[in-house]
C-alpha cells in the first residue's frame, strides 16, 4: 500500500495513478479534500499545445522556464514537466474537466509573463479549482479512500527506508497508525511561516518539510521564496489574501501615500506590468522609506476605470473587497502590501522519480524543489501537480510492488506516539499561537522581500529564543477539537523551515531573483548553485546540472509589451 499525505492537486493525482496501476493506495489530508490550496490557483495551466501558436514546443518551453529560474532550476525536471506537459492536459480532458475553448473546439490559451508563446490553458478565473474539483470526482470513481481531517505528526523509519506514518484526527483525537509500503509527501510548502502570505492558517505551514527531514531528507533552495506584490492588509484575519494580478493587467495603477504613481521610478517601460518580483520590491521600498499608507501598505487604484470595466473584467475583485472590508473598489483603492506566496525550494528530491534520501519516500508539488529555481513562471505550478503526480505514482508502486518483506520499528512508532503524549500533557505558561505569531514576526522583519546580513542573524538568535520558549508551551484541546496540538505542530514545523530559509539566505551572498540581498546586490556566478540545507549537516552547495544545447539555444529575451508578467 502506498501513502499520500496530502489531498491536493499533486497528491490526488498520484493517488489516481496508484489506482489506475492497481495499488492499494490511502489520501491523508488535514484540509477538506474539495478544500485544498489547489482550489486557490486563478490563473492557469501551462503545456506547449500550439493550439494558438503552433510554433511553439516543450523545448521552448524549457527554454522559458530555465531562464526565468535564474539558471537555477533542475534541467532534468524541466525537460521532464515540459515533455509531459501535453499529456497531463490530456489526462485531465480524459478526466471529464472543462477548459476555456475557441469557437472551433480548440482549446484556449493565453499569454503568461515571461511566456514565449501562448500556452497557458483556464477554466475562467478558477482554473485551480476546476482542476481540484476534476481530480477529486476522478478519485472518487476509482474508489480511492480519502480521509480528510487527520493530522501526520511524523514519518516512521527503520534503517533508512520509509515503512508509514503517524497522525490524529483534528476533531475528536483519535491516533492512525498507517503502515505503508511507500510515502508520497504532497502537503505544500513553507509560506504560512511570514506573517502576510497568500496560504490559510492552516496550509502551507512547513509540514512536508520537518515531516521530511526528520524522517532523514534534506531541503534544497528553502530561502528562494516568491512574494506577490498585491496581498491585503485587512481585516488581519485575511492579511496576505490575493488580490488578483487582473487588477493590474485591465489598467490599475500603484500609489504611494503621496499618491504618486511609484512605479514610474522603478520599471517606467512596464510600469504595473512588470514581473512580480519587481513590482513587490518596489512596493517594499516605498513603504520602508515612509511613503506608504497608514496600513503600512501602497495603494492600488482602479478608481480611474469605467465602472462596467471593472464589473466585467474584475467582478472576483469587486465581490472579495465588498465581502471583506465592505470596500467599493469603484470608488476607493485597495491598500495591499506584499505577500509571501510561493515556495520554490523544498524537498531535495531526485528529477526522475521524485524519491529523496530516504528509500520509499516521495516529494511532489510545492514540497519539493528543482522545477522552478528562483523564479516561478507563471502557470507552471500547476501542471507540474499533474506530470510529476504521474511520474511519481508510477514510481511509488514500483518501490511498493518490488518488496518482497517490509521491516518495521517499535521503537519508530513509540517516537510518534510519545511525541503526540508529550505535548498533550504540556501545561506550561507559553501560548503556541502567540509563538507562532512571534515567529511570523521575526521572518516578515528579518527574512521577507529584502533580506541583509545584520537583519538574518538578528532573526536566527529570535529564533533561538522561540525554541527556548517552545520547552514551555501548554497545549490544551477542548469541546472543538484537536486545533491546538495541530498549531503545536504547525510550530514545530515552521520553526524548522524558518531555521532554513534564515541560514540558507545567509549563505546565499548575491541577489538572484526573488532572493534580494540589500548588501549584495548583484548576481554571483559562484553562487549559481543549489543551497543544500540540513539540521546534521548545516548548509552544502550543490552544483545545478547543466542545460542541454538544445534547450540553452532557445533561452532569450521575452517580449512583454502589454502583457502582465508573472
Amino acid at each position: 500500500m502506498v501513502l499520500v499525505i496530502g489531498t491536493g492537486g499533486a497528491g490526488l493525482r498520484a493517488a489516481i495513478e496508484l489506482a489506475e496501476a492497481g495499488v492499494d493506495v490511502l489520501a491523508v489530508g488535514k484540509r477538506p479534500r474539495d478544500d485544498a490550496h489547489t482550489v486557490l490557483a486563478a490563473g492557469g495551466i501551462n503545456a506547449a499545445l500550439g493550439t494558438m501558436d503552433p510554433e511553439d514546443s516543450w523545448q521552448q518551453h524549457a527554454a522559458d522556464t530555465l531562464k526565468e529560474s535564474y539558471l537555477l532550476a533542475d534541467a532534468r525536471t524541466v525537460e521532464l514537466v515540459t515533455r509531459g506537459a501535453a499529456r497531463g492536459i490530456d489526462d485531465l480532458e480524459r478526466y471529464g474537466m472543462q477548459f476555456a475553448r475557441e469557437s472551433d473546439g480548440r482549446i484556449s490559451q493565453r499569454y503568461f509573463g515571461a511566456h514565449s508563446f501562448r500556452r497557458t490553458a483556464f477554466a475562467g478565473d478558477y482554473t485551480g479549482l476546476e482542476i481540484q474539483r476534476t481530480l477529486v470526482r476522478r478519485a472518487e470513481q476509482l474508489g480511492v479512500p480519502v480521509l480528510d481531517g487527520v493530522y501526520i505528526t511524523r514519518l516512521l523509519v527503520h534503517d533508512g527506508a520509509v515503512f508509514g506514518a503517524y497522525g490524529f484526527d483534528l476533531t475528536d483525537g483519535t491516533r492512525h497508525l498507517i503502515h505503508a509500503d511507500a510515502v508520497i509527501l504532497a502537503a505544500g510548502g513553507h509560506t504560512r511561516i511570514w506573517r502576510r502570505t497568500s496560504s490559510r492558517r492552516d496550509e502551507n505551514t512547513g509540514d512536508s518539510f520537518r515531516l521530511a527531514v526528520e524522517a532523514g531528507a534534506r531541503l534544497r533552495d528553502p530561502e528562494l521564496v516568491q512574494f506577490h506584490p498585491s496581498g491585503l492588509i485587512a481585516p488581519e484575519n485575511a492579511a496576505g489574501t490575493l488580490v488578483s494580478e487582473a487588477a493590474r493587467g485591465e489598467g490599475g495603477i500603484l500609489r504611494n501615500a503621496s499618491g504618486d504613481r511609484f512605479m514610474t521610478r522603478y520599471d517606467p517601460d512596464r510600469m504595473e506590468l512588470s514581473t512580480r518580483d519587481r513590482v513587490a520590491l518596489a512596493s517594499y521600498t516605498e513603504i520602508q522609506e515612509g511613503r506608504g499608507t497608514p496600513g503600512g501598505g501602497v495603494w492600488l487604484d482602479v478608481t480611474h476605470l469605467p465602472r462596467q470595466t471593472v464589473m466585467t473584467r474584475l467582478p472576483r475583485v469587486y465581490q472579495q473587497l465588498m465581502e471583506l472590508q465592505m470596500l467599493d473598489i469603484t470608488r476607493e483603492p485597495i491598500e495591499i502590501a506584499p505577500t509571501a506566496h510561493y515556495s520554490m525550494g523544498g524537498v531535495l528530491v531526485r528529477p526522475d522519480d521524485h524519491g529523496t534520501d530516504v528509500r520509499g519516500l516521495y516529494a511532489i508539488g510545492e514540497a519539493a524543489s528543482g522545477l522552478h529555481g528562483a523564479n516561478r513562471l507563471g502557470g507552471n505550478s500547476l501542471i507540474e501537480l499533474l506530470v510529476l503526480g504521474r511520474i511519481t505514482g508510477q514510481a511509488a508502486a514500483a518501490h511498493a510492488l518490488s518488496l518482497t518483506a517490509q521491516f518495521r520499528s517499535a521503537a519508530a512508532v513509540a517516537r510518534a506516539r510519545r511525541e503526540i503524549d508529550d505535548l498533550l500533557t504540556a501545561d506550561g505558561p507559553e501560548n503556541v499561537r502567540a509563538l507562532q505569531r512571534a515567529l511570523r514576526t521575526t521572518m516578515t522583519e528579518h527574512a521577507g522581500v529584502v533580506r541583509d546580513e545584520e537583519g538574518l542573524r538578528a532573526g536566527l538568535a529570535e529564533l533561538d529564543e522561540i525554541e527556548e520558549r517552545m520547552g514551555s508551551v501548554g497545549v490544551h484541546p477542548d469541546i472543538a477539537g484537536y486545533q491546538d496540538l495541530a498549531h503545536a505542530f504547525d510550530l514545530k514545523s515552521a520553526v524548522l523551515a524558518a531555521r532554513a530559509t534564515l541560514e540558507a539566505a545567509l549563505e546565499r551572498r548575491e541577489t538572484r531573483g526573488c532572493h534580494n540581498r540589500s548588501d549584495y546586490p548583484d548576481p554571483d556566478p559562484a553562487l549559481r548553485v543549489n543551497l543544500v540545507w540540513s539540521p546534521a549537516d548545516g548548509i552544502t552547495r550543490e552544483s545545478v546540472p547543466d542545460i542541454p544545447e538544445e534547450i540553452s539555444a532557445l533561452m532569450r529575451e521575452v517580449s512583454t509589451r502589454g502583457k502582465l508578467v508573472e
